[in-house]
């Protein structure tokens, strides 16, 4: 038949142009395929010994790095640990010189405080009248009254002296005078308690008593006064002086 005849003339011709088809689809996806596969520059990769090189610099970088981060941190641990030390230092400076400031100031208002007390105590003994001793009015009285102000002048003398010599001259009379001795004779008789004349009274009158010559103390400390300056004490008189 016609239609076998055309597929038996023309069969092997069909089947060299397939072959040549195939072969070339063949080997355009092999061009294809090695295309793809073929790396381009930017992203070439190399294997082998320089991609270990490669990986062992990329390594030694993020070492690297790992150990500038932590000197960074540690550095900064440093500087956070001296700021912290200086600001205490400086706050345990601020509360010593606050102590010393304060102590300086309890102490100071501890003064003040002693010094208005005293003054107070000053102030009170002066405003309080200090009570005057009393002397009895009588020889005892007189003789001690007149030792305090003989003491209080520096006049020397004693109870024992002053009480032997007035006993002598005029018994413990403090009006008595003699109008019977020289001196009377010249006109200046001897007076009071020790029988002082009165150019020796106004000579010897010891300051803060009477001008009178029969007051008792009066008397004995101006006798007591001029025995001292000529005889050293009253209690070294045994007689007439």
């Amino acid at each position: 038949m016609p239609k076998n005849i055309l597929n038996r003339a023309h069969s092997p011709q069909l089947t060299k142009h397939r072959n040549i088809a195939v072969a070339g689809v063949a080997a355009l996806g092999t061009a294809a395929l090695a295309f793809s596969a073929a790396p381009s520059n930017a992203d070439t990769v190399t294997t082998g010994a320089p991609a270990a090189t490669a990986q062992v610099a990329a390594t030694g970088t993020v070492l690297k790095n790992v150990k500038g981060t932590v000197t960074d941190q540690l550095a900064a641990k440093n500087i956070k640990l001296d700021t912290l030390a200086a600001q205490k230092k400086a706050a345990d400076a601020a509360v010593a010189k606050k102590a010393a400031v304060d102590a300086a100031v309890k102490k100071a208002a501890q003064e003040r405080a002693v010094t208005a007390a005293a003054g107070r105590s000053t102030q009170r003994l002066q405003m309080e009248p200090v009570a005057a001793k009393t002397y009895a009015n009588n020889l005892d009285g007189w003789i001690r009254q007149s030792l305090d102000i003989m003491k209080a002048k520096g006049i020397p003398g004693s109870y024992n002296g002053l009480h032997r010599n007035i006993m002598r001259e005029s018994s413990g009379n403090p009006s008595a005078i003699n109008n019977w001795d020289i001196n009377a004779v010249n006109g200046i008789p001897s007076k009071g308690l020790l029988q002082v004349i009165p150019p020796t009274f106004q000579a010897y009158h010891v300051p803060g008593t009477s001008w009178n010559i029969y007051d008792p103390v009066a008397n004995i400390t101006a006798a007591a006064n001029y025995a001292a300056h000529r005889y050293g004490s009253i209690d070294n008189v045994n007689s007439a002086y």
